[in-house]
């Protein structure tokens, strides 16, 4: 069994109910997911309700549960490991780790697309820039680790900020959509039959993937549990506050847009500073879309300082196991912080961002790192949604943990199953090439074989760490 994190082992708790709500909803909600389910019109809020109950319920479900019953440092890596053992935990880590280097890149890519309509049609002209958007993704990349590396307590403020941006944002999108409906009606038309999603259309499966795992992020927190102040309250009443937050932002955002613009008008990037743009225009109030960019700018950084900061912490975690070199197991010796995790993260990112830009046009490359991030965090959803279940009968007559899902164990099975269900859904259909790519098989071979290249790699890293770990433990010293 790995080595857990545990009181006086370095980390600080910096992290309260207030902070995690926060965390929660900046790294959950991805405005740009909007644009997303936008692009598909009024069937996508149908969508949006779907993939509530069959996804984001049960994650959050899982995660409250398993939170409880093993509440250290590492969150899905401890969870997995316990329940099906070492491999697999490694796996989950390593996939999550990975799938987050992945990730980063499509978020920094939205936050410099969005930023450029700070400054109109002057700035636009660079939006499918490699040098502009290798630039810009580089400095805000290595700006927020460096303020993750001098300690959470401060890097907590940019997510914070990132967190109340959004919720600004989304308070404001309300507000443009009620001022355009009232004054111009809608530029959508939603019916009763719109509402019905065509399932014949393979982009209604790609977005329905995407809409799924919008709902991830609700594992960040326990990733950081010895980083959090009475993790046993803080996580669950964090999860109910930023879950409604969460799921009527996506629903009343994505009506927004609809209504602003007709979908065919909506840029999968910039559709939301677009659409306030045009509603500012309608009601006389033009800075809607400046100060939009500006918002979505905060929030992305926001998100991407959160998710530097848990992503973070699994080779920190991992490394205390020795199943990756000790020095991903270091400590700050001033500031407390995985300092080595977040170096090596932040120079892999760098490397996956200039491979994604490089070659391909902005737009593809964006989708395609959307996919892959969605296809390799289905594979630590599974791992989790099968871990509950095994951890539940584990746990039968011992006192391990709180039982937080009613209905004894059929009811903890129907919610893992629902939740396994809909993660091989999004994992199958998310790899499907979009209608506009000019090369659908280069990008299907992309996105399958980068998955597959991940779990081959992480196979070989845990058995080469096993064998370094078996080599420690032979040196030390027999007992007596």
């Amino acid at each position: 069994m790995q080595s857990k994190v545990g009181p006086g082992g370095g980390l600080r708790r910096a992290l309260g109910t207030f902070d995690l709500v926060l965390l929660n909803i900046v790294t959950i909600i991805g405005l740009r997911w909007l644009s997303t389910a936008a692009q598909i019109g009024p069937s996508s809020l149908t969508l949006w309700g779907f993939a509530l109950l069959t996804f984001f319920v049960p994650s959050a479900l899982a995660v409250l549960e398993l939170s409880s019953r093993i509440p250290h440092e590492g969150g899905v890596y401890q969870w997995t490991t316990t329940a099906l053992g070492d491999l697999h935990g490694f796996l989950a880590g390593w996939v999550f780790w990975l799938s987050n280097l992945v990730f980063f890149p499509s978020l920094l890519l939205y936050a410099t697309g969005v930023f450029l309509h700070v400054g109109g049609q002057g700035w636009l002209k660079y939006v499918d820039s490699p040098l502009y958007n290798g630039i810009a993704t580089i400095v805000l990349l290595w700006a927020a680790t460096f303020l993750n590396m001098i300690g959470i307590g401060r890097a907590k403020w940019l997510q914070n900020l990132g967190g109340i941006a959004t919720v600004i944002l989304a308070v404001l999108l309300v507000f443009g959509g009620v001022i355009a409906w009232r004054l111009y009606g809608s530029a959508t038309p939603i019916t009763a039959a719109s509402l019905v999603p065509d399932y014949t259309a393979l982009p209604t499966w790609g977005a329905l993937s995407i809409l799924i795992l919008a709902y991830d992020g609700l594992e960040l927190g326990p990733i950081m549990a010895e980083e959090i102040r009475n993790p046993a309250r803080v996580i669950p009443r964090a999860v109910f506050l930023a879950g409604a937050i969460i799921a009527v932002t996506y629903v009343a955002g994505t009506l927004t847009l609809l209504v602003a613009l007709p979908p065919a008008q909506i840029n999968a990037i910039t559709g939301i500073p677009e659409a306030l743009q045009a509603i500012g225009n309608r009601a006389g109030l033009p800075f809607f879309g400046v100060l939009t960019a500006v918002l979505l700018t905060c929030g992305s950084i926001g998100a991407l300082g959160g998710w530097i900061s848990g992503s973070a912490r699994l080779p920190f975690v991992v490394g205390l196991g020795h199943y990756l070199p000790e020095k991903f197991a270091a400590l700050h010796p001033k500031y407390g912080t995985p300092h080595v995790a977040l170096l090596a993260q932040a120079a892999a990112t760098t490397v996956v961002l200039a491979a994604a830009i490089s070659g391909s046009a902005i737009h593809e490359a964006y989708l395609l790192l959307i996919d892959m991030t969605v296809a390799l965090v289905c594979v630590v959803w599974l791992y989790i949604f099968i871990s509950l279940p095994v951890l539940r009968l584990r746990a039968a007559g011992r006192n391990e943990g709180v039982t937080l899902i009613p209905g004894g164990p059929v009811v903890c099975w129907l919610v893992a199953g629902v939740g396994t269900t809909a993660t091989v859904f999004a994992a199958v259909a998310c790899l499907i090439p979009p209608p506009a790519s000019a090369h659908p098989g280069l990008f299907l071979l992309k996105g399958v074989g980068g998955c597959l290249l991940i779990l081959v790699a992480g196979v070989l890293l845990y058995a080469h760490g096993s064998k370094r770990r078996a080599r420690r433990q032979d040196m030390r010293p027999a007992g007596p």
